[in-house]
């Protein structure tokens, strides 16, 4: 079960591509923890956080066909490391600004880097599988969840010591920046094929139909749950449970941590088990930690709930970007690029609808309206057939 735990570190270009899979998730992590002091900064309610937030996805769902486009002029590799590098810089923008308007533009530009890298590290994982003939795309996500949880924690503890915000951005940004450097020599040694070739394909944006589209529903429901438990876990922990600052980054950070487990395991089981049943499972123990979450606002009790929520998401999103590269009659690029524009919509859309909601309800009701989404995720699954 954990064989292909040790083949992926030990292989140099895996591990190159998942130190990229780990900086994204850092970042997220980073700024997610960040929110509140963004709010607190500017003085927003709740929708008009969600509003601010509304410039990354913006951002990104824009600039996700210009992400396939740069990999079918200058390649998947160049694309890569020129997006690792503009998301350490692109991240330090929003806390250097004044204005909020200007914050906005920051994070709109971050939104775009996040696409670029986004596509082009998964082409290159995926490069990795057809060249190597292995798995690595669940066990790469979980390096993503496992950056996740880092930022969040290293953030938190931050915070609790009253580190500056724009400062601590500014340190973990050069970091990043540092790591696509030190990894450029292995993701350069990748095989890259022609671009025309049937490997990659034609990434263009190709509306979903039959069950490609079932298979949209189930990531656009995955993915504003993950974009719920990013963007709006930090504030819960901060307004609802009212824990201390030394505390709020560790409902995120559970919920990555069994996230990135999941995944870690999921190379392994995901084969045994089948994959409408790791779905299935999944939706239903993320019900189960969402209502924990929510309906005990204690500090112990919703790290509980969030991790359980973690637990139950973290297998899907592999399974749906490799059924992804697999669609009949289209070429494995096209349904990456597809995928990527409904699923990355709706991990960044998703918090909008969430902010909104809460400050016309509450929070808490708020991530009520995710456990319908976890309830249409796992009905779908139950009538489609992954490829």
């Amino acid at each position: 079960m954990f064989s292909h735990l040790r083949s992926y570190f030990k292989d140099r270009q895996s591990l190159a591509v998942g130190v990229a899979f780990w900086a994204l998730g850092f970042m997220f992590g980073n700024w997610a923890t960040l929110i509140p002091s963004m709010k607190i900064r500017y003085g927003f309610d709740d929708a008009e956080l969600g509003l601010l937030l509304l410039a990354i996805p913006a951002g990104a769902i824009s600039f996700n066909p210009v992400a396939s486009l740069l990999i079918n002029k200058i390649g998947m590799k160049k694309t890569h490391f020129g997006g690792f590098v503009l998301l350490g810089a692109c991240y330090t923008l929003p806390f250097s600004m004044p204005t909020p308007l200007l914050s906005a533009i920051g994070l709109l530009l971050t939104g775009m880097s996040i696409s670029i890298l986004n596509v082009a590290m998964n082409t290159c994982a995926s490069a990795i599988e057809i060249n190597q003939k292995t798995s690595i795309l669940s066990t790469s996500h979980g390096m993503f969840s496992i950056g996740l949880m880092i930022g969040s924690l290293l953030t938190g503890a931050a915070l609790g010591v009253e580190v500056s915000p724009q400062f601590f951005m500014y340190a973990m940004s050069t970091l990043v920046i540092l790591l696509a450097l030190l990894t450029r020599k292995q993701v350069f040694s990748i095989h890259e094929e022609e671009i025309n070739n049937s490997t990659l394909g034609n990434p263009k944006f190709v509306f979903p139909t039959g069950m490609f589209l079932l298979i949209i529903l189930i990531s656009l429901c995955t993915n504003i749950t993950e974009g719920a438990m990013a963007d709006w876990t930090a504030v819960y922990m901060r307004e609802i449970v009212q824990t201390t600052p030394f505390f709020i980054g560790w409902g995120l950070a559970g919920y990555s941590l069994f996230m990135a487990l999941g995944r870690f395991l999921g190379d392994g089981i995901i084969p045994r088990f089948g994959f409408n049943r790791i779905i299935i499972v999944g939706g239903v123990i993320t019900i189960i930690g969402l209502i924990i979450a929510l309906a005990l606002p204690f500090t112990f009790s919703a790290v509980v709930g969030f991790s359980l929520v973690g637990a139950g998401v973290s297998c899907v999103s592999p399974i749906l970007y490799g059924s992804a590269t697999r669609v009949p009659g289209m070429a494995k690029g096209g349904g990456l690029a597809t995928l990527n524009t409904f699923g990355m919509g709706g991990f960044l859309l998703g918090p909008v609808i969430i902010g909104f909601i809460s400050e016309w309800l509450s929070l808490p009701i708020a991530l009520s309206f995710v456990v319908i989404l976890v309830g249409i995720w796992i009905f779908t699954a139950r009538k489609t057939k992954f490829y």
